[in-house]
């Protein structure tokens, strides 16, 4: 789930998110701005670490971001969420924002719980979209 590119010199820069990359880049102040103020929210004691993680989860599927919903679905896989809690979660946003945003979140939530539960069995769907 990270972003790995050639960069000028021939090396590979891996980024945790695309947009890194380009902010580093364009923008390193907001770069460094934007990893304190996201250091500060994961550094909440409330909610727990895995509620925090199905939250930040369904706003990712709220707002179509299939690496956001990967991402918080293997985060909060590997701090003890099941694969029906992270479904539960998705479907609870079915009644405000429709059944189409929770059918699309569904494979991407599935790729990052099974990372998180086996990486090699992730490495091997990757390509699969399920």
């Amino acid at each position: 789930m990270t972003d790995v590119r050639p960069d000028a010199d021939g090396g590979d820069d891996v980024w945790p998110f695309p947009s890194e990359r380009y902010l580093h880049e364009w923008a390193p102040n907001v770069q460094l701005a934007q990893n304190a103020w996201l250091a500060s929210i994961d550094s909440l004691t409330s909610p727990d670490r895995k509620t925090h993680e199905l939250i930040r989860m369904v706003c990712t599927v709220i707002a179509r971001q299939s690496l956001g919903v990967e991402r918080h679905a293997k985060l909060a896989a590997e701090v003890g969420a099941t694969w029906d809690e992270i479904a539960g979660s998705i479907l609870l946003t079915e009644p405000a924002f429709g059944i189409v945003l929770a059918v699309e979140a569904f494979p991407a939530a599935r790729r990052g719980f099974k990372a998180a539960s086996d990486p090699a069995a992730h490495d091997d769907d990757e390509g699969a979209g399920a």
